[in-house]
C-alpha cells in the first residue's frame, strides 16, 4: 500500500487563510445586501408615513358615519365664506361643522371663500380683515387657516369672482394680522391642465409679499386635480418646486364626474376615481415636501351633479374609492359592499 504523503504546513496554512478570506467576503456581501434591503424597506415605510391624510367636506353627516370613524383620521378641511361671522345662516353651518369635527378630535383647517350672498364681488382688504377677525375670535381652537380657497380659479361670470394674486397676498397679510399664533397657509392654488397661468400667479403673489414686507409663507396649499386625474405627476412636481417650503395638498382626489372631461357612463368614473386615488397616494409618498393630503370629498352626488369626487354616493353608500382610502389608512374592516353608482 502506498504511503500517504504528508502535507506541506505552509501550503496548508495558505489554503486555510484563503478559505477564511472568501468566507468573510461572502458574509460581508450578504450583510450589505440585507442592510441595503432593510434601508430600502425603511425608506419606503418612511415615505408612506411622511404625510398626514384627512378629508375635506362641508357636510356634518360624515362625522357620524361608522365608515368615516374607522379611518381614524386626524385632520379635516372646511370651506367657509369669509363673511360667515356676520351671516347667520353661514355661521350656523360653520358652527355645527366645526363643533362636530372638534368633538371627533379632528384638527380643523378652515379655508375662507367668497360670500354666499355676494359671490361675484370681492371684498376690500379692510372688510375682509374685519369679517375674518370676527370668525377667528368665535372659534379659538381653530389654528390653521387659508385666506382664500382656490384663489387662482379666475372669475366665472354670474357665478363667482376670484382675487388677483396681489389681492390674495393682501388677504393673506390681513389674516396673519388677526390670527396670531395661527398657521396661515400661503396661497391655495389649482394646478390646471396648463400650469403656466398658475406659475405666473404664484410669482405675482410672492412679488407682492416682498413689496408688503410680509413674512413669506412656509406652508403652501395645492389642488392637483388636473395632474392626478390624468395619472401624471409633472404638474405637481413643478408646482411643489416653485412654491417651495412645505406643501399641503389641500384638495386632491379622484373625480367621478365633471362635465364632458370626466364622465361616469356605466360606472366608468367610479373605477377611474379609485385608480386615481391609488396613484395620488403613491405620488404624495415620493414628494418629501408634501406633508398633508386632504381628499376631497366625502359626500358624493347623483348623475345630475356637475362635480362629483365623493368617496360615498348620494345615499351615503361607499364607492370603490372609499375602499382605496380604507386600505391606505389601514382600517380594520375594508371588505365593505361597494356601491355601483
Amino acid at each position: 500500500m502506498r504511503e500517504l504523503q504528508r502535507p506541506n504546513p505552509l501550503l496548508w496554512l495558505a489554503a486555510l487563510l484563503t478559505t477564511l478570506a472568501l468566507l468573510a467576503a461572502l458574509a460581508l456581501t450578504l450583510s450589505s445586501s440585507a442592510t441595503a434591503k432593510s434601508r430600502s424597506t425603511t425608506a419606503t415605510a418612511h415615505l408612506a408615513s411622511s404625510f398626514l391624510t384627512g378629508i375635506g367636506d362641508e357636510q356634518t353627516e360624515m362625522f357620524s358615519n361608522p365608515l368615516w370613524k374607522q379611518l381614524h383620521t386626524k385632520i379635516v378641511r372646511y370651506i367657509v365664506p369669509y363673511d360667515a361671522a356676520v351671516r347667520p345662516y353661514s355661521l350656523q353651518a360653520a358652527d355645527e361643522w366645526i363643533h362636530d369635527a372638534e368633538a371627533a378630535h379632528q384638527q380643523v383647517l378652515v379655508a375662507f371663500y367668497h360670500s354666499e350672498y355676494t359671490p361675484t364681488k370681492m371684498p376690500s382688504v379692510s372688510l375682509y380683515q374685519r369679517d375674518v377677525q370676527k370668525f377667528v375670535k368665535l372659534f379659538p381652537h381653530v389654528k390653521q387657516y387659508q385666506s382664500w380657497d382656490e384663489s387662482n380659479r379666475g372669475n366665472i361670470r354670474g357665478v363667482l369672482a376670484s382675487p388677483s394674486a396681489t389681492a390674495a397676498a393682501r388677504y393673506y397679510q390681513a389674516l396673519k394680522r388677526v390670527c396670531s399664533g395661527c398657521t396661515v397657509i400661503g396661497l391655495d392654488v389649482l394646478d390646471q391642465e396648463n400650469i403656466s397661468p398658475t406659475l405666473r400667479y404664484i410669482e405675482e403673489f410672492k412679488r407682492e409679499i416682498y413689496r408688503l414686507k410680509t413674512v413669506m409663507p412656509k406652508v403652501w396649499g395645492l389642488h392637483n386635480y388636473s395632474d392626478v386625474n390624468r395619472l401624471e405627476s409633472w404638474r405637481t412636481r413643478d408646482l411643489v418646486k416653485v412654491l417651495g417650503g412645505e406643501v399641503w395638498l389641500t384638495e386632491t382626489g379622484g373625480i367621478v364626474q365633471l362635465g364632458s372631461s370626466f364622465t361616469n357612463h356605466h360606472g366608468a368614473g367610479l373605477i377611474r376615481s379609485a385608480k386615481v386615488l391609488r396613484y395620488m397616494f403613491k405620488l404624495a409618498a415620493t414628494e418629501p415636501r408634501i406633508k398633508r393630503l386632504y381628499v376631497y370629498d366625502w359626500s358624493g352626488g347623483t348623475a345630475a351633479t356637475r362635480f362629483d369626487a365623493g368617496l360615498m354616493n348620494a345615499k351615503d353608500q361607499p364607492r370603490e374609492g372609499y375602499l382605496v382610502m380604507c386600505k391606505q389608512m389601514h382600517a380594520a374592516k375594508c371588505n365593505v359592499k361597494i356601491a355601483r353608482n
